[in-house]
């Protein structure tokens, strides 16, 4: 199943996008649109809510523009999260959690996910929802979609919101998102809304656009059914012996205690339970034992940058240190290289689980067996190095 923000890990790289403005741009555009009737109706959207969600649009210049200058932003996660872990964001969400006390008390009971992760996302978000984005959905997604700009996708995300409109669960005129279709205080594409969004508040409606309690259930759940296990840490920042065998990189909380490994914080691991060892800037940065719930957070957003940066903010929002090891200014491959990088695994008979640049443990994995090979130091994490020793390979 693809992430919620799929389109905000792989879709703001640099892809190359048919040309729209041609000559017969408007024709194209509008035979795009009648089009989509067929589908549409299928999915129970009457003809009544189809035209009126498309009348009078037409293409987004800016979200085309958009498309093209959003190379992936590599930067070292260090410098990720000095910028977004901030003071601000912190104060924010001690005051959110106060002041939504007891509806935050009410999702965690329900879908047994700490209300801090929950605060901590709807926070890096969407500024506790502050600022959502101003772009118009359905002409965001129908530019994307008539585009031809990630296939098929765009075209069921505006079938997707299509639905949306018919259940009314937000007017055409306030269905506001960015400008890739990320909806609300959430930030849902309009398919995870069909599927993970919830009526928290029991009004009838679905509505993360101003809705709290509806934005923190939606929140909830989505992490639940992405596998979020109630009562079980995201994970904990680790120091490791000196004499540590790198290649290890999945045990028990008791396996690892008993290799040396220990909490950066001085407390003691679960007495039951596995974690993976983890290190998103390699070796010579900060280490983490980590859990499926920090691979439920991930859902959200398929980057480990963000993600470090959610548990981070949840620790501090319990008054804990977010991370005690200083970063290194390592920057990650690009996600050509990344891509390149995976295709090479691949064809030398490594197991890959996704060739678009994602890099999941389960690649980490086969990278160590590789940089055993290289004889570097078997980190998981690839380097511009490691990159080169396979292309030699």
């Amino acid at each position: 199943m693809l992430s919620k923000r799929f389109i905000l890990f792989s879709v703001c790289a640099a892809f190359a996008v048919q040309p729209l403005y041609a000559q017969d741009a408007s024709s194209s555009f509008r035979t795009f649109l009648a089009a989509l009737w067929p589908d549409a109706q299928k999915r129970g959207v009457s003809r009544a809510t189809f035209d009126g969600a498309i009348r009078g649009i037409v293409p987004d210049e800016e979200v085309l523009r958009l498309t093209k200058s959003q190379p992936e932003y590599v930067r070292p996660i260090g410098d990720y999260l000095k910028n977004r872990l901030t003071a601000n964001l912190i104060a924010g969400g001690k005051r959110n959690a106060e002041k939504w006390a007891d509806t935050l008390t009410a999702v965690e009971k329900k879908y047994g996910v700490d209300k801090e992760i929950i605060i901590a996302i709807w926070g890096l978000e969407t500024g506790y929802g502050s600022f959502s984005g101003g772009k118009d959905v359905i002409r965001s997604l129908a530019t994307l979609g008539n585009a031809r700009y990630r296939d098929e996708f765009f075209r069921n995300e505006l079938l997707a919101a299509l639905e949306i409109l018919e259940q009314e669960h937000i007017t055409r005129d306030k269905m506001k998102g960015s400008w890739a279709g990320a909806m609300g205080q959430a930030q849902f594409i309009p398919s995870s809304f069909l599927k993970f969004a919830v009526d928290f508040s029991g009004d009838g409606r679905r509505d993360i656009w101003n809705n709290v309690p509806d934005v923190l259930g939606s929140i909830g759940n989505y992490l639940r059914q992405h596998g979020w296990k109630p009562g079980l840490p995201w994970g904990y920042e680790v120091s490791l012996p000196r004499d540590f065998d790198y290649r290890k990189s999945r045990a028990s909380f008791a396996e690892w205690t008993g290799l040396g490994v220990k909490r950066a914080d001085g407390g003691k691991f679960p007495a039951a339970g596995d974690g993976i060892l983890f290190f998103p800037s390699g070796a010579s940065g900060p280490g983490f034992v980590v859990t499926g719930n920090y691979e439920a957070i991930k859902r959200y957003n398929l980057s480990d940058a963000y993600s470090l940066t959610v548990a981070g903010t949840a620790n501090r929002l319990r008054g804990m240190d977010a991370y005690r090891a200083k970063w290194p200014e390592v920057i990650p491959l690009n996600r050509e290289q990344r891509i390149r990088m995976q295709k090479l695994m691949q064809a030398k008979g490594y197991p890959v689980n996704n060739v678009v640049g994602q890099i999941d443990f389960d690649l980490r994995d086969q990278i160590r067996i590789l940089q055993v090979k290289f004889g570097l130091l078997p980190d998981g994490h690839p380097t511009e190095t490691f990159l080169q020793r396979l292309e030699k390979l």
